[in-house]
């Protein structure tokens, strides 16, 4: 059972945009460390050119980025009319107004900056999920006060919201 899910990460592109490349290459490091292909990509328009929006399994996008904005790119996304990839976004400036606009719109989490490894960890295992189509309760994160981890049930009946 480990191998199959060892050799499932390792076939899971995750693609990271982030104007910051210090951020880009911790992010990477720690998504590599477990098993799971990396790209990065320096901005939103980088990331729609070079095409690998049809094959990420996940996609961790910062909101606030040089040129078209990590909102922006969601709405496009959504626009093509296409599958687009699992969403976790990361911020340390976004405001409430964007949290709600992103999670209406299909984002798996919404991580303030700075966050931990594994509330990162956990989101993207959760995308990858989605993906494969297998079940299980959906993880968002608190944006505002303290991080705490939140289990939203059945979004299409209301999403009501358990700490976990």
């Amino acid at each position: 059972m480990k191998l199959n899910i060892a050799k499932q990460r390792k076939q899971s592109l995750i693609s990271i945009v982030d104007d910051e490349a210090c951020v880009r290459e911790s992010l990477s490091s720690l998504v590599r460390s477990v098993g799971y292909r990396v790209e990065e990509f320096p901005s939103a328009e980088s990331f729609l050119l070079d095409g690998k929006w049809d094959e990420t399994a996940c996609l961790i996008l910062d909101v606030r980025l040089q040129g078209m904005g990590g909102l922006e790119l969601q709405r496009r996304l959504v626009e093509m009319g296409r599958e687009h990839p699992p969403i976790v976004f990361i911020s340390g400036h976004a405001t409430e107004k964007d949290q709600a606009w992103a999670a209406t719109a299909g984002a798996v989490a919404f991580l303030r900056k700075p966050f931990g490894d594994e509330a990162l960890l956990n989101a993207v295992r959760d995308a990858v999920a989605r993906v494969r189509g297998e079940s299980g309760p959906t993880v968002c994160f608190s944006f505002f006060g303290c991080p705490e981890a939140l289990t939203v049930n059945n979004h299409a009946n209301g999403g009501t919201r358990q700490k976990v």
